[in-house]
């Protein structure tokens, strides 16, 4: 009921107020169809390129299929082998290793490439002469294709390489390495070159970030007499935390999915010894050995082994983010 006040009286009620009117059939229907058409193209490619996919690889993995496998092989009882794939995989020492890498690179990547990453970009962020230039070559490796740079790599680190001739040429000889082809040394070789690729792209999104933090609040701290670190550590670092969330998720994901840049650079040889990931060992396994079953066991626990870590980071760091990116209605 609405009152309404009467100057020459007492208040007078003035009936209910109007309910908003429904929205008709026509309207809500309209709206669904426009849905259907805007996401149904991005669905479609979704379930056949993604979903499609990782189902058919779990089928897969349930056999054991010859290198040239039909239809017909998934109809055959005697190639039907359950989960032995599975246990094969787990108990395989090579596999085990793999996976040991692969962590070992998401480890050093946010434990080396963040806190640098963070680093450069708050001297970028300064005003300094040339700085479009630094910013411009800090990015340039990571625009380069994986195949160019892993191949330019693996040509400089050959024990002939340019490398080993530039530590000759300036005296430095005795540190002249087999930089590929060490066991004990592949691994951490393969680390410098995927931060030498992807570093650049840790320095522009933490750029873009820094963007967002108010000029304000260091200078009103600067005022206050804080020091440059003491500002950074304060102000810009906590208020940089949502971007660097992001690129630790990304980098982590990049990391358990790691491929091409080790396929390319490092031989097979020295894949199996000391810098196989779970990617490599894949392929290897399934397409070159021969044995696509196999190799779609790999796959799928490739898949939820990445999908566990992305689970637990969003669960557990991404959630804050998360909650206040999400719309809920307003009645």
């Amino acid at each position: 009921m609405t009152t309404v006040l009467n100057p020459a009286g007492p208040a007078v009620s003035a009936g209910p107020a109007p309910a908003r009117p429904p929205r008709s059939r026509s309207s809500s229907a309209r709206q669904r169809v426009e849905i259907a058409l805007l996401t149904g193209p991005a669905l479609i490619l979704f379930l056949g390129f993604v979903i499609l996919p990782v189902v058919l690889a779990a089928v897969y993995s349930l056999y054991n299929l010859p290198p040239a496998f039909r239809w017909e092989h998934l109809a055959d009882p005697e190639r039907f082998v359950g989960l032995a794939n599975y246990e094969r995989a787990f108990g395989s020492p090579e596999f085990v290793r793999a996976i040991g890498n692969n962590f070992i690179i998401l480890a050093l990547s946010l434990v080396i490439q963040g806190p640098l990453a963070i680093g450069i970009a708050l001297l970028l962020n300064r005003p300094l002469r040339g700085r479009w230039a630094l910013r411009l070559l800090i990015f340039v490796p990571y625009v380069l294709a994986e195949v160019i740079a892993g191949l330019s790599w693996k040509l400089l680190l050959q024990p002939q390489g340019g490398v080993n001739a530039m530590l000759e040429a300036i005296g430095l000889g005795a540190l002249q390495q087999n930089w590929l082809a060490d066991p004990d040394l592949a691994l951490w070789t393969l680390f410098g070159i995927l931060t030498w690729k992807y570093l650049g792209f840790a320095i522009i999104l933490m750029l873009a970030g820094l963007q967002g933090v108010p000029d304000e609040l260091a200078e009103a701290a600067a005022i206050d007499g804080a020091s440059w670190w003491q500002i950074q550590r304060h102000i810009t670092i906590p208020l940089l935390a949502p971007t660097i969330r992001i690129w630790a998720f990304l980098s982590m994901i990049g990391a358990l999915q790691l491929f091409d840049m080790v396929w390319v650079t490092v031989a097979p040889t020295v894949r199996g010894m000391a810098t196989e990931t779970m990617a490599t060992y894949m392929v290897q396994q399934g397409q070159f050995a021969g044995q696509p079953g196999y190799g779609s066991a790999i796959a799928v626990i490739l898949f939820f082994i990445s999908l566990f870590v992305a689970l637990l980071y969003q669960r557990f760091a991404l959630r804050r983010d998360l909650a206040g990116a999400i719309t809920r209605g307003v009645r």
